[in-house]
């Protein structure tokens, strides 16, 4: 049977606990004709104005409109919801925890774009979506590809970001390809999805700026500092501090 390529983005009420789905965008790769899925949703938990902020997705917008999960893009995504097909998506964490919540208990294989740049592209200031976006000028890509596609491009938006992520996935592959030449392309993306990334350089707080390696060096007790007092510590960066301590 084909492997299918679900790329997937969602919109939300918020990014808080109890926030929920209220756009799910996503297009399927794989067979000889692209699937395209874009469904806004109801929500009975209110739209914050952080998020209307975001992606511009108003309460009249959603009114009247079905749950996620009645939705025939969640249902389709569902049936699509096996081994042997992958899910890809730019900080999958965040979209997969929302799916999570209406029923979804990811079977497909993952990969993470957000965390597979972070490891192919480590120098890079941001490594955002809409950041790789115009840093590879995939904006004179794209409405080209929506046209095919009869996706509408809108910044922020579910499946206007999915087309995005599409035009990145194809660079990133790429990218992979020439790291690792002898491994495939797509398994060697699920594997770094699922790998820690060693960060080599403070971003943030008073060592802004110095690499890791020298803290340690100079000042350890607050390496140690971080890794007992801040609860909320990255899992990438509690990874990265507790390998150049030694632990």
């Amino acid at each position: 049977m084909t492997k299918k390529y679900v790329i997937l983005d969602t919109e939300t009420t918020g990014t808080a606990e109890n926030d929920r789905i209220i756009q799910l965008g996503y297009i399927v790769l794989g067979a000889p004709k692209i699937e395209v899925h874009n469904e806004f949703c109801a929500s009975a938990v209110p739209i914050s104005f952080g998020a209307m902020e975001v992606h511009g997705i108003t309460p009249d917008m959603i009114e009247g409109k079905s749950t996620c999960q009645e939705t025939h893009a969640y249902k389709r995504l569902q049936e699509l919801n096996i081994p042997r097909n992958y899910i890809i998506i730019h900080n999958a964490p965040f979209d997969l925890g929302m799916l999570e919540k209406e029923g979804f208990d990811t079977q497909m294989k993952v990969i993470d774009t957000l965390r597979v740049a972070k490891h192919i592209f480590e120098d890079e200031d941001a490594h955002r979506l809409q950041y790789f976006r115009y840093k590879m000028e995939l904006y004179k890509q794209e409405q080209k590809e929506a046209d095919a596609l009869g996706i509408v491009v809108k910044a922020h938006d579910a499946i206007g970001d999915v087309l995005v992520l599409k035009l990145f996935l194809s660079k990133l592959k790429d990218a992979v390809s020439a790291k690792f030449p002898n491994e495939n392309p797509v398994e060697k993306m699920v594997d770094l999805t699922n790998t820690p990334i060693l960060v080599k350089i403070f971003k943030f707080g008073k060592h802004k700026g110095k690499t890791l390696e020298e803290v340690a060096a100079a000042d350890a007790g607050y390496l140690r500092w971080m890794l007992s007092s801040m609860e909320n510590l990255d899992e990438d960066m509690r990874y990265s501090i507790n390998t150049v301590l030694g632990n």
